[in-house]
């Protein structure tokens, strides 16, 4: 009873894998014909090996589970081990580099802003090298997030606008410093004025939409401000994700130590 009930759970379960990673890796195999982006040829890649690697990691459990290949099975354990260990270890990680780093209140304001040096230098080191962050550039100009924003506030009035909450990317990217004090005519239309300012960025604004503030530091902060938020809800599944494979990877021991039970009587018997 034990034996079925163990190997049958870790079947039915690598089974599932099996299935969900079908899908897994044919988006990365359309992404990388028909991917069109720069950020999507991006992705191809990394779906793919996810892909792949849950197909034969699943193939490895359900065929050492169901067809009693005790040595299939060991492999997969040692697998799900490494996957636990690393799943522990970026968890950790994950809120380590996030744990820095607010946008900043503005007084009469309804968005905020964001200065790089508030963030983890992992962060900053990683968003901020040329040859990242011209990537990263590109992929908010595919993502047309600037131009939304246009269109959206394109009829907004200055003291309308002012009270706005935009996304920590719009606020960086989008529009000038609020240290600059340049003067309204429209989200991505700004003129300056007679203020000076010590802020660098006030110097990088340009109101071309293919411009604006892409080579700011408000745009990197205001990236990284989005890339933590996205990392901490990722840790957070990651969580669930780990209880999981657990809970498989305890199942899997007992499918393990049964197969191995089960080899021993089968040789036993055999014997004259």
């Amino acid at each position: 009873m034990a034996f079925r009930l163990s190997n049958n759970l870790v079947g039915i379960l690598n089974f599932i894998t099996f299935l969900l990673s079908i899908p897994i890796l044919g988006a990365g195999i359309w992404l990388s014909r028909e991917g069109v982006t720069e950020c999507e040829r991006f992705l191809d890649k990394p779906v793919i090996v996810i892909g792949v690697f849950l197909m034969l990691v699943s193939l490895a459990g359900l065929i050492g589970a169901c067809c009693r290949v005790t040595w299939l099975l060991w492999l997969y354990l040692v697998v799900m081990f490494l996957l636990i260990v690393l799943g522990i270890v970026f968890t950790i990680f994950a809120f380590a580099v996030t744990n820095k780093g607010a946008g900043e209140a503005l007084s009469g304001k309804g968005y905020k802003e964001y200065r790089l040096g508030d963030y983890s230098n992992w962060l900053q080191k990683r968003v901020t090298s040329q040859k990242n962050w011209n990537k990263i550039k590109n992929c908010l100009a595919d993502s047309k997030v600037c131009t939304d924003f246009h269109d959206k506030y394109l009829n907004t009035s200055a003291s309308e606008f002012y009270q706005t909450h935009l996304s920590s990317v719009q606020s960086g990217c989008c529009k000038p410093s609020n240290d600059c004090q340049f003067m309204y005519f429209g989200p991505t239309n700004w003129t300056r004025g007679s203020a000076e300012s010590n802020n660098p960025d006030c110097n990088l604004w340009n109101n071309n939409l293919n411009t604006l503030c892409f080579d700011c530091q408000s745009c990197k902060a205001g990236f990284i401000d989005n890339l933590r938020s996205s990392w901490k809800k990722v840790a957070i599944v990651n969580i669930v994700f780990l209880i999981f494979l657990i809970i498989v990877y305890s199942v899997g021991c007992c499918a393990f130590r049964n197969n191995r039970r089960d080899n021993y009587y089968q040789q036993q018997t055999w014997k004259p």
